[in-house]
This record gives C-alpha cells, structure tokens and sequence, in this order.
C-alpha cells in the first residue's frame, strides 16, 4: 500500500479520504531537515501553507509521485522542480470560492454601515447612533475587477443584494458577462463609475500595484474599496494618501502585502477595516479543500487525470525537444497580448505556418492561452488548465493550420484576436531555439523577449521622438538594451519598441507621454 505524508493541519474529512487506499502519516511541525530525511519514504505529500516544499526536499522524495496543496496558493511549492521530477502537483482552486466570495460580501456591508466601528464603541459604553449612519449597498455599483471564480460568484451575490454590477475583465467574454448579469468596462470607466469597488485578480508581476494613486485619483469621493484577493495588487501607501485626503471613503482589507501587517498605517486609519487574511477561513472550506486534494491525490497514485493539476503531465521526450521553443514563444505572445491589450476577448484564433503545422500543437495552444490568462485568473494557470478556464470564460480557441511558410520564415505562430475596434494580431517564430516575436498587428519587427521590460510607444514620425525618450530614459537611470521602429509611411505612424533594464517609474512614465508626439505608451513585463 502507498504511503502518504501529511505535514500539516487538514480537516480529518480529507485525511479519512486517504486513509481508504493508503497508509497515512500525519507529522506536523516538521522542521525542513526533518522532511528532508523522511520524504523519501512517501509516495505522496499533502500540504497546506506551513511547509515548504523546495527543491532540495523535491530532489530528496526520490519515490514521490504527487503533492498536494490542501488550497489555491502554491508559493509554497517549488513546481518547476517537481515538473521536472515528473511529480504531479494538484491543489484545490474551487474550495474556498464560496467562503472568499462571502467574506469579501460581508466586508462590503461592514463597511457601508460602520459594523467593526460600532460595536467598538457600543462595547465602550457609548451610545452614539448618529456617529455611524451608514449607506444602503441596494442600488449602488459595485465595480469587480477580475471575473473569475471569486469574482463572478461575488457577483452572483450582489445581484442578489440588488446592487449593479459592472466588471473589467478582458478575458471574458460578453456573451459570458452578459448572462452573468455584469456590464463590462475598462478599467478607468469602473474606477469612475463604482460605489464599491472590489479586486478579484491574481498578484504577478503586471498587477502588482494595480490600484495605485493613479488609478485612485478616478475614483468617486463616496468610494469604498475592499481587497479580499492577494496583498500587493493595492499600493498601500496610496491608498492611505487617498484616505487622508478625503478622496476615498472607506476601505475593507483582508489581505497586505506584508503579513502581519505590524506597523501598518492602515491599520490605525478609521476608515479602514481590516481582517486576518480569513478568506477562506471556514469550516466548509477547509473541509471542501482537503477533501478535494485527497481524491486528487488518490486519483494521480490509481495513474488517473487529476481535476486541478497545477502541471503539466509529462511529453514524449522526442516531442517535447521539438515543441518546448514554441511552447516558449506561444507563452509570450499571450503574455504580450495581455499586456498590450485593451480589447474584450470573445475568439482567439492560433495560426500555425510552416513546418510547425505538421505536428500536433496541443501543447502550444495551451502555452498561449495560458500567457493569456494567467495575469487576470486568481488559480494557477498552467498547461492543463488553460482551455478549461478559458471556456469558462466563455472564450472560443479557433485553431488554423497551414504548411505554406509566411514570408521567409520556416515556421510561424500567430495570435489573432477579432474585437469590435478591429482585430489584434501577433507573430512569432523560433530561430536557433529562442523565440522571437516578429509581427505587431501590421509591423513587422524583431524581438528576442528575454526577460527585462519592452516600452512600447505609438507615435508620429518626426525627427528627434526616439532621442527625446532615449533622454528621459537616460535621465532617470535607465539602461536601454536595445530600439526598434517600425513606421506605416515615412512622416506617419511609428511605433517604437525599446528594451529596458529597470522598470519605469511613474513619474517617468508620465514624462514620455507628455512629450508631444507621443500618443500612447505601454510598459511590458516578459
């Protein structure tokens, strides 16, 4: 019988799941050199957020098979390490959506109507009803950013509560918001619109920092704001700014960017409520979750598919040499998309040319959709997942194939997105095992995204555009690696893609869009 260790604390509904196939040893407290001389007598590794599952003790569970995360977040697990141990790891990303989605409800309500703040004072021996006259949430606008499993039940709820809902989620589509009930906007649109406004994306990179003073300078003065996401996707200091100042009314915060928050400004702010990161802190969940990693868990050691693999399965080896560069490429085009991006996505349409469409893509086509969607999903997405949460999503993956080469390139891959603005289009090709993404819509261009950040610029073609961003760049202490322009005619639209070191800070970033002949800027993150 396979033996499985549990080295944190789970609900016992789960541990009696794996108690029916297995033998089961529950060790909590584990310190990580414990682990590492034990793990190699496992077959399987169920975990909650305590342990930490690095590579060393990957390397060290030589008969490892399956690791379970009794929850969403797998920060705590090194998965490219199992991946390449060809260990499956599986997490429980539908758990806790009812208890996230119910917590971020109940702190909109406490905080309409002073709940934390009145019964402080009622426990104080005061009475002051005329203190804390609050706001009906019936009628208002709640704005959800994000609209994906949190996000939509969260939704299903205020519409429950009478409220409007408005969403800004480019990957979903209006046939999904639609029926859901949701009017979509851009981002600035719902800052401006909404009563409450509540944030229901993954935190990376791209969205760290996604409610900061800018985006707090469009909200209404009767604004409330409520985090139950990832700590980081708000700026907090902004946010206190924006308090102090009057130009936000409240806000409800479950999660920071540093936790325990110790010191927090925030957290003496009377216009703050706050919690202990107690989204999913129900009974329900945690049962939910633990119950749901065990069955995973059992299925992988049966060699059955699991529901939610956070990892790709295995890919013939032979295959996977002649796919992995495009399954690289596929990735950044979707990321590139993503980012540059401001159209609602309804069909996305993979082109392949050239050789590439003599074999099966199936593992690109799930590269690019995860590229995709990976910086607006609050679960992990990876190349198991990617098609099942675009379909939920209500996106169409139309698929073309051609063997006839496009322009001199042996192979091609494209991304086409139709939008009622027109259609988005993106090209990339591999050349010596690295990826290079060739065409913007009708530029044709040239760049290798290895890592850094890509400022994208539309602009006019006068003489000195390029040296006016090269000087701000310069001035602020940014390495330029590297320039591209790529003009429609000469004296007409330019579009300017230039390589940077460093990230842009704001105040730069606001520089080059004042001067004149910039129309627009993007910052890219690959």
């Amino acid at each position: 019988m396979v033996r499985i260790l549990v080295s944190d604390p789970i609900a016992e509904e789960g541990i009696a799941v794996l108690q029916e196939r297995a033998d089961v040893d529950v060790r909590l407290g584990l310190k990580p050199e414990q682990l590492l001389d034990v793990i190699h007598s496992y077959q399987a590794l169920v975990v909650r957020s305590e342990t930490k599952v690095t590579s060393p003790v990957v390397d060290a569970g030589e008969n490892l098979r399956v690791i379970g995360r009794a929850g969403v977040g797998v920060d705590n697990i090194d998965v490219e390490a199992a991946t390449r141990r060809g260990i499956v790891v599986v997490n429980a990303p539908t758990a806790v959506t009812v208890a996230a989605s119910e917590h971020t409800v109940a702190l909109m309500l406490a905080l309409a109507r002073h709940i934390p703040r009145a019964n402080e004072s009622l426990a104080a021996g005061e009475w002051q009803r005329s203190r804390f006259v609050g706001v009906e949430v019936r009628g208002k606008i709640l704005g959800l950013v994000g609209l994906g499993n949190i996000g939509t039940e969260v939704a299903r709820m205020a519409l429950g509560l009478h409220m409007r809902v408005v969403g800004y989620d480019p990957f979903v589509s209006p046939e999904y918001a639609s029926k859901l009930g949701v009017d979509l906007l851009s981002l600035e649109d719902l800052l401006k619109t909404a009563d409450f406004i509540s944030v229901h994306v993954p935190l990376i990179p791209s969205t760290r920092g996604l409610i900061g003073s800018r985006e707090l300078s469009l909200v209404k003065p009767t604004a409330r704001l409520i985090n139950c996401a990832r700590g980081g996707l708000v700026d907090e200091d902004a946010l206190r700014v924006a308090l102090d100042e009057g130009r936000l009314a409240g806000a409800a915060l479950d999660v920071f960017a540093l936790e325990p928050p110790t010191g927090s400004p925030l957290l003496s702010c009377p216009k703050v409520i706050a919690t202990p990161h107690l989204g999913a802190s129900t009974q329900e969940a945690q049962i939910t979750a633990a119950v749901e990693v065990a069955r995973q868990v059992l299925a992988v050691l049966a060699d059955q598919p699991a529901t939610y693999a956070v990892n790709a399965p295995r890919i013939r080896p032979e295959t996977m040499e002649l796919l992995a560069p495009y399954c690289d490429l596929a990735q950044k085009l979707g990321q590139l998309f993503a980012q540059l991006s401001e159209s609602q996505v309804g069909t996305v349409e993979i082109i392949y040319n050239g050789e590439i469409a003599e074999y099966d893509a199936a593992p690109v086509k799930a590269a690019l959709v995860k590229g995709l969607l990976e910086s607006v999903c609050e679960e992990p997405v990876n190349l198991v997942n990617a098609l099942v949460l675009a379909k939920a999503r209500g996106i169409r993956i139309v698929e073309g194939k051609s063997t006839d080469p496009v322009e001199s390139y042996t192979s091609l891959v494209t991304l086409r997105v139709p939008s009622t603005t027109g259609v988005s289009e993106l090209a990339g090709t591999v050349v010596r095992g690295r990826p290079h993404i060739v065409r913007i819509n009708r530029h044709w261009v040239d760049v290798v995204p290895t890592g850094g950040y890509l400022l994208f610029t539309d602009h006019y073609d006068r003489p000195g555009v390029i040296g006016k961003v090269a000087t701000l760049l310069g001035a602020a202490g940014i390495n330029i690696s590297f320039i591209q322009a790529s003009r429609s005619a000469p004296q007409a639209e330019q579009m300017m893609i230039l390589g940077v070191d460093e990230p842009i800070a704001d105040e730069v970033y606001d520089q080059i869009l004042a001067v004149a002949e910039i129309r627009a800027a993007r910052v890219v993150k690959l």
